[in-house]
């Protein structure tokens, strides 16, 4: 891989990011970096993010051959350095020359949504490595997966990555023999243009609802949609679950570059919608069985369009929950436009596991014990309805926090979400505090929680002693949920990653401990 200055300045100009160029000189860059750590000789050096100069004094000392930043740097005096008006848009685009446009060898499909972006993406995943034998690349929240070796998968360190790292790890899924790729897309990665550039065989969007909301992500819900909807805006073909919220202004983003023939909206049958434009949907489900441990459902199309894709079909999956229903129909229908046929999805859909999510552990005096994900008012509140329905439990005991630095919107979610499901007993915990105190983040869930709908608050800064708390208020006919952290292994505390055994490896030890 390499790239000449004379393309760089070239794309960099028809983009209209270049500023200026100072001590240029005919150099190709062999490697490019926006870690000064892994700089070695023949670096293109990126000064993006939490950049600080003597990043630049390192990376020159270690070899970079030019950097690309938005304003001069003395440490870099020698160097040739590339002015643009945009880093990260920049670095995108380069990123992307340099690695040889890996996207145009991919059918890439992405996701995005408030809720159920990984276990959609789990469902497409499956669906195509069966279709594909095992041809299809991931990028999820959980795992990175660009090949069939162990070494090709591993932990993913963000939902969508930087660009440099995506359009390498997209080289390396092409280089690896894989063809189709399924990647998670937030918005963050387009407010922070990481995927700048890049477009999207297929895009889902599975739902809207107030997150990332806060002082370090998105000021305000509009700019958080309008994040969301440059998915659409940058995919031949969109999907669109037709019962999100905002329908009207998802649907007219994805109509702004994309033919409505091109467009697919699905919804449950008998759904009350209201589509613009006198649309309907091309695909109804209906639930035919929904129990702790799967759910089954009949998937019809309704339109002349739905119809050319053949997947009508009555699908098991092993993901249970009825919102897990509309994340597995639009990993069937994007997998059919990418070339899979119904009986891939039925032959796989019921063999998924995703770690983290509704995780369940049957213990022997101490009800059962539930793990998910679910980190906003509306994963917590359809997580909590559905257990109750499906249980029939005694006591409800929640052990839960909120992220510290970000997702601020979440906290009064969160009380709002207890009250509504009136949990018995709620301890309020650590889960990634960051750089602020996880007993303030506690208080101010609890300032949101209606104690005479709520049982019980009890506050507990060690995740795992609030674990083992909650397990031992917890008799047989009772339920424990650990929301919010899944399968991550660690906790972010003051910028440090830290190691953490995860909820399930918790409450597995600890019901060892004490029921044996």
């Amino acid at each position: 891989m390499e790239l000449h200055v004379t393309l760089a300045l070239t794309l960099l100009r028809e983009h209209h990011l270049l500023d200026h160029v100072s001590n240029l000189t005919d150099f190709t860059a062999t490697s490019v970096s926006y870690d000064s750590r892994t700089v070695k000789k023949g670096t293109l050096f990126f000064c993006k993010g939490n950049f600080k100069p003597a990043y630049l004094a390192s990376a020159k000392k270690q070899g970079a051959i030019a950097y690309v930043a938005e304003r001069e740097y003395p440490e870099g005096q020698g160097l040739p350095a590339i002015i643009v008006n945009d880093e990260q848009k920049a670095m995108a685009l380069l990123g992307a020359a340099f690695y040889g446009y890996p996207q145009n060898d991919l059918f890439i499909i992405g996701i995005t949504g408030t809720k159920g972006k990984t276990t959609t993406a789990y469902f497409a995943d499956n669906v195509l490595r069966q279709s594909t034998k095992q041809h299809s690349a991931l990028f999820s929240t959980q795992d990175r997966v660009l090949g069939n070796k162990p070494e090709d998968r591993f932990k993913s360190d963000l939902t969508t990555p930087e660009s440099l790292d995506l359009f390498h790890d997209m080289r390396a899924a092409v280089n690896n023999g894989m063809t189709h790729l399924i990647m998670e897309v937030s918005s963050q990665a387009f407010k922070k243009n990481r995927v700048y550039g890049l477009k999207y065989n297929v895009g889902i969007f599975l739902n809207i609802s107030p997150d990332h909301i806060g002082r370090n992500e998105h000021p305000t819900f509009a700019d958080y949609l309008h994040c969301k909807e440059q998915l659409m805006v940058n995919s031949r073909t969109c999907i669109i679950n037709a019962e999100s919220a905002h329908i009207t202004d998802i649907y007219y983003a994805a109509k702004a570059t994309t033919q409505p023939e091109n467009i697919y909206l699905f919804a449950r049958h008998g759904a009350d919608l209201s589509l613009p434009d006198n649309q309907t949907v091309d695909f109804e489900y209906r639930k035919d069985l929904e129990d702790l441990h799967e759910s089954e459902f009949e998937l019809k199309a309704v339109s002349d369009k739905g119809h050319q894709l053949h997947l009508d079909h009555r699908y098991l999956t092993s993901v249970p929950g009825d919102y897990n229903e509309g994340n597995a129909v639009a990993a069937i229908i994007a997998s059919g436009l990418a070339g899979a046929q119904a009986e891939d999805a039925v032959e796989t859909l019921d063999h998924v596991h995703i770690k983290g999510r509704m995780e369940m552990l049957k213990t022997k005096q101490h009800g059962t014990i539930y793990v998910d994900y679910a980190h906003n008012y509306a994963s917590l509140k359809r997580l909590l309805a559905f257990l109750k329905r499906q249980t029939d439990a005694g006591k409800v005991t929640v052990v839960l926090g909120a992220t510290g630095d970000k997702g601020i919107s979440r906290r009064p979610g969160f009380g709002k979400a207890l009250n509504e499901s009136q949990a018995d007993v709620v301890i309020l915990t650590t889960d990634d505090p960051g750089y602020e105190d996880p007993l303030k983040i506690a208080h101010e869930i609890d300032s949101y929680i209606d104690h005479d709908c709520v049982g019980e608050v009890q506050f507990e800064m060690d995740r795992e002693k609030a674990i083992q708390k909650a397990i031992d208020l917890s008799d047989n006919d009772d339920i424990v949920v650990l929301a919010g952290k899944g399968a991550d292994p660690y906790q972010k505390i003051k910028g440090v990653d830290t190691p953490y055994p995860t909820d399930m490896k918790v409450a597995k030890s600890y019901i060892n401990k004490i029921e044996n």
